[in-house]
């Protein structure tokens, strides 16, 4: 009997344990200054081809929270180093999410406060103007290009953790590199579920949301038949700094297609793969949403 009790009382023990273990294999928890926050994996999981240094892991919001870093500094001309910096100072400070909310009156992706003169919660809730902002602040530091990357952070945040941001030094210079247009089909998302928001309308948000990110820059021109648009580029650095955005913000703008060149991403591939190449769509990004239910 005290046998087959020890027995019982140990497969009780290992599947508990097993749960357990499965439970924190579904969840995902931050620490962002002294919060703990619980939060379930999303629907879009992203790969970064970091060359050497392996892949990186992002999900849907990280990602797009990402690409807009990048696309706000190389829309002000912004050297690479300074995309790297910003990269891992809203890792450190958010895990590139933005949160209504942190430390104090921390607010958004880089956990700017309103009381220290960063701008309105409003303001600093837009990932474009906290960016923005950042990069405004970083170029101010005397010799930021030749600091370590927590170095360059740490005079525009000023944390009581100065050594924070130097852990994702390295992950940052690999996104930075892949959103900047220095590798090639390095940014893979695979989009779990289709779209809400689809055809004629979706392609208007897409080329919005362009927009906002890249300004003045942004040229869009419809695509004919299937719902989408074409971005025309002058160089291959310029159609991979396009294209890696437009798969980061799948998820989020419906987009089924994204091809360059002689690479094309799908949605439900979650890859790029090689095609035969069409001479009508050299020298341009297109990008193809989903079509009317």
């Amino acid at each position: 009997m005290g046998v087959t009790v020890r027995i019982r009382t140990a497969l009780a023990a290992v599947m508990v344990l097993a749960i357990a273990v499965t439970i924190g294999a579904l969840l995902v928890v931050d620490r962002i200054g002294k919060h703990l926050t619980l939060r379930l994996p999303k629907a879009q999981a992203c790969v970064v081809d970091a060359g050497s240094g392996g892949e990186i892991l992002l999900d849907a919001e990280q990602m797009a929270n990402a690409a807009t870093i990048s696309a706000i500094g190389l829309g002000r001309h912004i050297p690479q180093r300074a995309i790297t910096v910003a990269l891992a100072t809203a890792w450190q400070e958010s895990k590139l999410l933005n949160l209504p909310g942190g430390d104090r009156d921390s607010i958004g992706l880089f956990q700017q406060r309103p009381s220290q003169g960063w701008g309105t919660p409003a303001q600093i809730s837009d990932p474009r103007y906290a960016a923005r902002t950042f990069y405004g602040e970083l170029l101010k530091v005397d010799g930021w290009e030749s600091m370590r990357v927590t170095d360059a952070a740490q005079a525009v945040q000023r944390s009581a953790h100065p050594e924070a941001y130097e852990k994702w030094a390295d992950k940052s210079e690999a996104l930075a590199k892949a959103l900047t247009g220095d590798a090639i089909g390095a940014v893979a998302c695979t989009v779990a579920a289709e779209p809400a928001k689809r055809g004629p309308a979706a392609a208007d948000e897409l080329a919005a949301e362009l927009r906002l990110d890249w300004g003045d820059r942004t040229n869009t021109v419809a695509t004919g038949d299937r719902p989408g648009l074409a971005l025309p580029v002058t160089d291959v650095r310029a159609g991979w700094q396009y294209a890696h955005w437009l798969v980061a913000y799948a998820k989020e703008r419906g987009i089924k297609r994204v091809r360059f060149i002689d690479r094309e991403w799908t949605a439900k591939g979650g890859s790029w793969s090689r095609v035969t190449t069409n001479s009508d769509d050299s020298g341009r990004v297109l990008a193809e949403v989903y079509g009317e239910a």
